[in-house]
């Protein structure tokens, strides 16, 4: 089974306006300052409610294990204050115990600043408010969180304010898993492998030094390919990172900026926009993608004492998977997991192979 590394699954609030925006020249930090991007998904999750929220994601992951997903990471985040963090938090418990795609679940409270505060004032209410209360909640057994994600940048939350967060963080649990260095160069690689981090997505912007740092504390890179192609930011040096020896995994990105739930896409758009071969971008969507969550003794690969977590596809080559750009909807044929049968693609059974 595939696996996703990064998503934002849990949402309200249609932006599709917005890529019409970018399509006209208007870059991200721009939409974002106009009170665009995270603040308006912020403002429509906060309003809907936990029903509303549950009903959109078990669709969404829906549609991702029918694009062969079988373990998907999800981050709250659209909510910036403490009631909205814990209720997305709260939703993604729920779609994990009544779902059958597995589940690693991120707290990114600090995903942007919310408004009317400053990032120093953002950072206080995380590290005093947020995690005490998550760590409550974690203890009773409420709310199983796995990971803990800061947005790591320019007029974002700065180096400091997040060694803080995710020290806090890691000192209540968690997997440190967070965005660096995508818009512009933080010395966010050094920091996380400073810091243990199990894996750091995007890196768009990552240092030499931040490379080879992350080789050496074998944390993953989690890499977007949709994220470059859509915000048209240069590709992350994938071919430079697996020279290194880094761990590299991939990730749909799935958010209202990146709308998208293909693993296969994202394997496609690595192969050629990020040079990986298809060997290298197949095991960095599931066996790399399970490392960066801390999953790859249980899930990423077929082995005995693992998950039987499988895909059939209809095909006499696997990499059809990655060489039919768009095409999962007629290739995976039947998609397992713990080894039982949770989805059957009729459209194959009327189709010759390929």
């Amino acid at each position: 089974g595939l696996v996703d590394a990064h998503t934002h699954p849990v949402w309200a609030g249609d932006r599709v306006h917005e890529f019409a925006m970018k399509l006209a020249g208007a870059s991200y930090m721009e939409i974002h300052q106009a009170g665009g991007g995270i603040h308006f998904t912020v403002e429509h999750t906060r309003e809907a409610t936990e029903a509303e929220l549950l009903a959109r994601l078990q669709q969404r992951l829906g549609r991702m294990l029918r694009a062969g997903s079988t373990l998907v990471e999800c981050k709250s985040g659209y909510g910036l204050d403490l009631d909205t963090e814990l209720k997305m938090l709260r939703v993604i418990e729920r779609a994990r115990k009544s779902t059958d795609i597995g589940i690693s679940s991120t707290y990114c409270g600090a995903h942007a600043v919310p408004r009317g505060k400053t990032a120093a004032e953002a950072t206080d209410d995380i590290i005093n408010n947020h995690l005490p209360k998550l760590k409550e909640l974690k203890l009773s057994g409420e709310i199983h969180v796995n990971n803990i994600d800061v947005f790591c940048e320019k007029g974002v939350f700065d180096l400091e304010s997040t060694r803080r967060i995710l020290q806090a963080g890691k000192d209540i649990g968690l997997q440190i898993n967070f965005h660096g260095d995508e818009l512009h160069p933080m010395k966010s690689a050094e920091l996380g492998a400073e810091l243990g981090a199990r894996a750091i997505s995007h890196l768009e912007e990552v240092s030499d030094e931040g490379i080879v740092a992350m080789a050496r504390a074998k944390c993953a890179a989690v890499l977007l390919p949709t994220t470059a192609y859509m915000l048209r930011l240069k590709q992350p040096q994938a071919r430079k990172m697996l020279e290194e020896g880094v761990i590299v995994a991939l990730g749909s990105d799935f958010n209202p900026n990146a709308y998208c739930f293909s693993m296969p896409m994202v394997m496609h758009l690595a192969c050629v926009n990020m040079k990986m071969s298809m060997n290298e971008a197949l095991a960095a969507a599931t066996i790399n993608a399970a490392y960066a969550l801390g999953k790859s003794d249980t899930h990423g690969s077929l082995e005995v004492g693992k998950q039987g977590d499988l895909l059939i596809i209809n095909s006499s080559r696997w990499e059809h998977l990655i060489y039919q750009f768009g095409g999962h909807e007629a290739l995976i044929n039947y998609v397992i997991v713990k080894g039982k049968v949770i989805y059957e693609n009729e459209r194959c059974e009327a189709m010759s192979s390929y």
